[in-house]
């Protein structure tokens, strides 16, 4: 049952992706173009989903538990360290350039989009980098 909950829910988001433009990389370069010619559709866009999510949020807090009773499991960390920092520069540059991020990359993968299976092997490469890395470290 969690697996078919899973799959809905993913559903459901690729499905508002794709309505909402956040799966076309043009439109999402053309938000973020500000010096050129402007498109801030994409803005009202994430507003929406800033303000559903902070109500789920405040629910799931609330309760402690999922629907289904296991519990919920929330990040530990709350500070802001290098580490974050320039992984959201990172984040940044990569969705600067490409107009794509990694939830439309998905969808987009899912269509068969030759952008979005390159994205996802960068993406997926990228992953093991930093998983090497941290082995390294001894971190991981």
């Amino acid at each position: 049952m969690t697996v078919l909950i899973a799959f809905a829910a993913g559903l459901v988001f690729g499905l508002g992706l794709l309505v909402s433009g956040m799966a076309d990389p043009a439109k999402v370069l053309g938000f973020l173009d500000i010096a050129g010619p402007w498109d801030p559709s994409l803005a009202l866009v994430m507003a929406g989903a800033v303000g559903v999510a902070l109500v789920a949020f405040a629910l799931a807090r609330r309760r402690g538990t999922t629907l289904r009773g296991t519990p919920l499991h929330w990040p530990a960390a709350h500070g802001i360290d290098a580490r974050l920092v320039g992984g959201s520069v990172l984040f940044g540059i990569g969705w600067g350039l490409a107009g794509i991020c990694p939830g439309p990359a998905l969808v987009l993968l899912g269509m068969g989009v030759p952008d979005g299976v390159w994205f996802v092997a960068a993406l997926l490469a990228g992953m093991a980098v930093f998983e090497g890395i941290e082995r390294w470290r001894g971190r991981g």
